[in-house]
């Protein structure tokens, strides 16, 4: 097994893409860093933070983008992320098979915090763009800074999210919610509780991410190829339109009402009749998948 969780973004890339196909677009050989950090004497990376480029997944051609955990948890600047919104326009003139996006992502960065706001704002806009245009948009999370903030959104606006148990997706960090209302509200020292809260089996769960898989490459890779056929194959029926964003509004608010009032995720898994809850989380994610088959929400 090659732990995703383990690996930086490009041992990612050569992992999940096949052998020897990825070509990046402005590499750290053209060093490319932020206008920003160096003016506050914070340190650089020639390629920001973010590899970008063109690869095959299984003999399918497909444009990629990996966010670097160890620079700066994979927070976003404004070269960072036009290199994410540069991507997404390419998929626009060259319509791939697939965009896909492994995020790993603790937000926007605070030297750079404005900058960085916009440019998360225009992955958002130039995604939804490539969704509209038919051409899938599948992310993969397993890094261990996870994926929040304004890339938990972007995350959320794709066609798909593969996640492993060890991933973790949501709006506001635990030490941030610790912050902001304090440790009654959430204790971000309590490490089971984050995971129960923001890892890949809640969020799997309740629908989130449309796959959990184990903490391996292969089982990344994989998972993301059957997600971009499956979106090629219910194209009609899965299109960017009104009535699809209604729908999944609706679910979410759906939750808030059967969930809102949960002080704990396992509250909610009991709630919709997950008999041994309190054992589950210690499951590996094939038998936690094949448990929850039938209890499983979805959009």
């Amino acid at each position: 097994m090659n732990s995703y969780l383990e690996a930086h973004a490009r041992e990612r890339l050569d992992a999940v893409l096949d052998p020897g196909s990825f070509r990046e677009f402005l590499p750290p050989s053209l060093r490319i860093v932020s206008p920003h950090l160096g003016q506050l004497d914070a340190p650089v990376s020639f390629d920001d933070g973010v590899a970008i480029g063109a690869g095959q997944l299984f003999g399918e051609p497909i444009l990629v983008a990996a966010q670097e955990g160890g620079f700066m948890g994979g927070a976003v600047g404004e070269v960072h992320g036009a290199k994410l919104t540069g991507l997404l326009q390419r998929a626009l003139l060259e319509r791939p098979h697939a965009v896909l996006l492994l995020l790993e992502s603790g937000g926007v960065r605070l030297h750079e915090a404005n900058a960085g706001l916009i440019a998360v704002s225009e992955v958002m806009r130039a995604l939804l763009e490539v969704r509209a245009a038919g051409i899938p948009v599948i992310v993969l999370v397993g890094g261990s800074n996870g994926c929040f903030g304004g890339m938990g959104i972007v995350a959320c606006c794709a066609n798909a999210i593969v996640m492993s148990e060890e991933g973790r997706l949501a709006m506001s960090g635990p030490e941030v919610i610790e912050t902001a209302n304090g440790v009654e509200e959430f204790d971000a020292r309590d490490r089971a509780l984050v995971w129960r809260t923001t890892g890949g089996k809640h969020r799997y769960l309740l629908g989130d991410c449309q796959m959990l898989v184990a903490d391996d490459s292969a089982a990344f890779r994989q998972a993301a190829f059957e997600l971009m056929q499956e979106c090629h194959a219910a194209a009609a029926t899965i299109s960017l339109t009104l009535e699809t964003l209604e729908a999944e509004q609706q679910f979410l608010q759906d939750r808030v009402d059967a969930f809102g009032a949960a002080v704990d995720p396992l509250d909610i898994w009991q709630k919709i009749g997950l008999a041994d809850a309190a054992n589950l989380p210690m499951l590996e994610a094939d038998a936690f998948v094949a448990a929850t088959a039938q209890l499983r929400r979805r959009p």
